[in-house]
């Protein structure tokens, strides 16, 4: 069976959008801990907003640490009712969604989400995800898009792992209580 992951940086008041706040924060040890990321999985699944912000930037990005490498090369499922077509190594998810990453799971794919906080609204309410790496960088925004909308079933995480670095971001990784 596969594995779905969500990824995730927030703020701690929540905030995931446009995530540049996250620059001052960067080190070696956080980049290193993304690069795992990347290559412990066998595909990207990303919501239409966060692809095409993805894919304008990463195809033509260089990066010391070969993240943008493993970006350009892996593979990706975009899930859309609106796109048409993808492109950057892309395959387009239209119908149900859902289905389809069940379906994906069963072939043994492991899946790594990133951005995307509508599609994660909806996995987590269909129990597809098996991980949450929640980032957590050590500043307030006062606003901004949350990660998780008011009206989000309820649902209970228990604490697989934890670490900081040495710029302060907690990263805490959770698997759901099922």
């Amino acid at each position: 069976m596969g594995k779905l992951t969500v990824s995730m940086y927030i703020t701690l008041d929540g905030v995931m959008e446009e995530p540049s706040w996250t620059a001052a924060y960067w080190d070696d040890e956080l980049a290193q801990f993304q690069l795992g990321q990347l290559y412990n999985n066998d595909a990207l699944l990303l919501g239409r907003v966060t692809y095409e912000g993805f894919a304008a930037t990463w195809p033509t990005a260089e990066d010391e640490h070969g993240f943008a490498d493993r970006m350009n090369e892996i593979p990706k499922y975009v899930v859309s009712h609106t796109l048409k077509r993808t492109e950057w190594n892309a395959r387009l998810i239209n119908h149900d969604f859902v289905e389809e990453i069940k379906r994906l799971k069963k072939t043994g794919q492991r899946l790594l989400v990133y951005g995307s906080a509508e599609l994660i609204d909806t996995l987590i309410e269909h129990d597809l995800v098996d991980e949450l790496h929640l980032m957590t960088f050590p500043l307030l925004l006062g606003e901004g898009k949350k990660l998780f909308r008011d009206g989000t079933s309820p649902k209970a995480f228990k604490l697989l792992t934890s670490f900081s670095t040495d710029q302060g971001v907690l990263i805490a990784n959770y698997a759901p209580e099922r």
